[in-house]
């Protein structure tokens, strides 16, 4: 059975080829994070619907006021700590970041005038921008997303598919979203069935034509053994 693998710093100084790499992974992160918020924003633009957790985030601004930032960084401080519970290990840092970053880039984003992209046109960009996104997050091994933690918890312990229980956790977020009056639309519905479904193959594609190393993933198709950079 696959498990979580956690990288600790060494004691000795970093060598430039590993300091190289390390500065690839992090640019991959960071470059993974912008895609997939820039992905988000058009959604939340498209007015269409929103992916799962934007429901949830959205819902919540109807009774707080928040920022869909924070409201992100607490859905993940939420996962982290059931993950670590369950797993009965100490809580993981970078998750946590990832759902702050994210959030907060969307917050700054909406701030643009996208007058100019239409509701179709902002959706498509948006199915492909948070499939290739998350990619790019992924294969970074670093800062995966405080979800799927919970997701690969499920598909380890309970032998729940991946694509089974990545459905499953989005649905909770999706129905509490819902129930708080977060925008559920055929938007919501293309980020469940295609966004998820892209994921695999844009890392197959950044793999073999762009030549990048999947560090998130221990074995290629796979779904055990992330990299959690930054784990404590």
């Amino acid at each position: 059975m696959s498990k979580l693998v956690t990288t600790h710093a060494s004691a000795r100084p970093l060598r430039p080829d590993d300091l190289r790499e390390r500065l690839r992974r992090y640019a991959l992160y960071l470059a993974g994070c912008v895609v997939f918020a820039s992905g988000a924003t058009l959604f939340i633009h498209s007015e269409l619907g929103v992916d799962p957790l934007d429901v949830l985030s959205l819902g919540v601004l109807e009774h707080l006021p928040l920022t869909i930032g924070v409201v992100q960084a607490l859905v993940a401080a939420v996962c982290i700590a059931i993950w670590s519970v369950w797993n009965r290990r100490r809580p993981v840092v970078m998750p946590f970041v990832t759902f702050l970053l994210c959030g907060s880039l969307i917050d700054l984003m909406l701030l643009a005038d996208l007058g100019w992209i239409s509701s179709v046109p902002s959706l498509a960009a948006a199915v492909l921008l948070c499939a290739y996104g998350s990619a790019l997050i992924i294969m970074s091994g670093t800062g995966i997303r405080a979800m799927d933690l919970i997701v690969i918890t499920l598909n380890q312990r309970w032998n729940v598919p991946f694509w089974g229980a990545k459905v499953g956790v989005e649905a909770v977020l999706l129905t509490l979203g819902w129930l708080l009056g977060g925008p559920v639309g055929v938007g919501t519905l293309a980020f469940l069935v295609f966004v998820d479904g892209l994921i695999q193959p844009f890392m197959s594609f950044n793999s073999r034509v762009l030549h990048l190393t999947n560090h998130g993933l221990s074995r290629p198709g796979g779904v055990g053994g992330p990299v959690l950079e930054g784990a404590r």
